[in-house]
């Protein structure tokens, strides 16, 4: 018979848990307290403890150092309703052997418990080591972003390569900055590259440098990302965009451990933790004959799901109030939400994801005439930024002639100044669309649009459009 102490102030949640640990053959003392726990502790041996984090007189993350100094080895399974990132990590710090967020599966967790209270000594349970907590670039307290928390606690004791999988603007580069932060190459580099912003001829020599002489140019010995991130953390962005070649010479440096730089001969070895991201399915990439099937497995080591904002419209009011502060930190005025104007903000579709909503956000309080914002003055920008509707309500497919049209009639520019302000409006969604699609890669943008580069790099810079807007996508 196991023996499980649950420490659990809420009796309805102690009485679901009590039944479904009787069924995996286990039985349960339930105790209400901090207090409690100590003392059934000094009075009784128990094979596994599960406790909830606020409790009446503590915290039962912060009192687990008590714990450990009287059963050292007994695993420990931590409940929290405060979803965040940071309640993860400081579960997983103590050396718990789980942490299981609330709402949670009841029979997943009687499992668990089973299972740790069976395996003392697999070496389940992370090392203690202290870390910090604070500032974290992850907000979310949905269901959907807790798997996100979980698979980065499993992560942060180890350099397992990590592949961040999502659509674009769902914060794939922040998983990498957390895992980086929170992990044991903290005091290292955090190096980011976007593998498709750079020229497919140049890509090598960014990823492992190149030595003096090696190709026309080549004036003196460059440092590559690799050895950059030496000890640190290297973070390949937009993966699935990475030219072919760059894909072998990728893998190889996985498989060996060790580099060369374009036209050297010697081999450097390789200490850095590889993150890479994509927002493409890249198993169609592979069976196109666009991208290696056995890079992807080295990558997919340790896959992260980021989920789009559709998914987890639970956290678009505390990641709309996060933004409020970001950007007061950042010069902007200070501003409040008001419960209508988080609700409003909830419901919207958001396709862009986290960077839409965190941009419409800035805009709304740059542009918002008094410190507290209701839904009367989100409503005006949401439908701004709304496509347009047809009579039935539907969105209508425009023609450029009548798009054309509507803008002469909205805009009335200038006698003297209508071809200079059409072609600005045209050139503008133009070039950011293409640009987009080429993550901000100039070169490809140029040839995409049968443009000439300069040609090109002059009209961006006229337009105050800036590439670099679309490297991170």
């Amino acid at each position: 018979m196991i023996e499980v102490l649950l420490v659990e102030d809420d009796p309805s949640i102690a009485i679901v848990i009590d039944a479904a640990l009787g069924a995996e053959g286990a039985r349960v003392t339930h105790v209400h307290t901090l207090a409690e726990r100590d003392r059934m502790l000094r009075e009784r041996r128990f094979n596994a403890l599960v406790t909830d984090v606020m409790l009446p007189d503590g915290d039962g993350i912060e009192t687990i150092g008590a714990v450990r100094a009287v059963c050292p080895d007994m695993p420990i399974v931590i409940l929290s309703a405060q979803n965040t990132l940071d309640t993860a990590v400081r579960a997983t710090d103590t050396g718990a052997f789980e942490y299981f967020p609330k709402p949670f599966d009841i029979d997943e967790l009687a499992r668990t418990v089973r299972k740790a209270a069976g395996n003392l000594a697999t070496g389940e349970t992370l090392e203690n080591d202290p870390l910090v907590t604070e500032g974290l670039p992850l907000v979310g307290r949905s269901q959907a972003m807790q798997s996100v928390f979980r698979m980065i606690t499993r992560v942060l004791r180890n350099d397992l390569t990590v592949l961040v999988l999502g659509e674009s603007g769902t914060g794939k580069e922040l998983v990498a900055e957390a895992i980086h932060q929170l992990g044991n190459r903290r005091d290292g580099p955090f190096i980011a590259v976007n593998t498709a912003a750079i020229p497919a001829e140049l890509i090598e020599s960014e990823l492992f440098g190149h030595e003096k002489g090696a190709f026309t140019g080549a004036v003196a010995r460059h440092i590559g990302k690799f050895e950059q991130a030496a000890g640190g953390t290297l973070f390949l962005d937009e993966i699935g965009d990475m030219p072919m070649q760059a894909q072998t010479r990728l893998l190889r440096a996985l498989q060996s451990g060790t580099i060369r730089r374009v036209g050297g001969q010697e081999e450097v070895r390789l200490d850095v933790r590889i993150i890479a991201a994509t927002n493409k399915d890249l198993e169609p990439e592979i069976a196109a004959g666009r991208f290696r099937e056995d890079l992807y497995y080295r990558l997919n080591v340790v896959p992260i799901d980021m989920p789009p904002l559709r998914e987890r419209s639970d956290d678009i009011e505390v990641l709309a109030r996060h933004f409020l502060q970001l950007a007061a930190r950042e010069g902007l005025p200070r501003r409040q939400l008001t419960a209508s104007a988080a609700q409003l903000l909830s419901q919207q579709a958001w396709p862009g994801n986290v960077r839409e909503l965190k941009n419409f956000i800035y805009r709304l309080v740059l542009l918002a005439r008094e410190d507290t914002i209701d839904a009367d003055a989100v409503a005006p920008l949401l439908r701004r930024d709304a496509p347009p509707e047809d009579e039935g309500g539907s969105v209508a497919a425009l023609d450029i002639e009548t798009a054309i049209g509507r803008w002469l009639e909205r805009e009335h520019p200038a006698s003297g100044t209508i071809y200079a302000s059409a072609l600005a409006a045209l050139e503008r969604p133009l070039f950011a669309s293409i640009l987009k699609e080429t993550a901000g890669n100039q070169l490809r943008a140029a040839q995409a649009l049968g443009i000439n580069r300069n040609t090109l790099r002059k009209r961006l810079s006229e337009l105050a459009l800036d590439p670099e807007e679309f490297t991170r996508r």
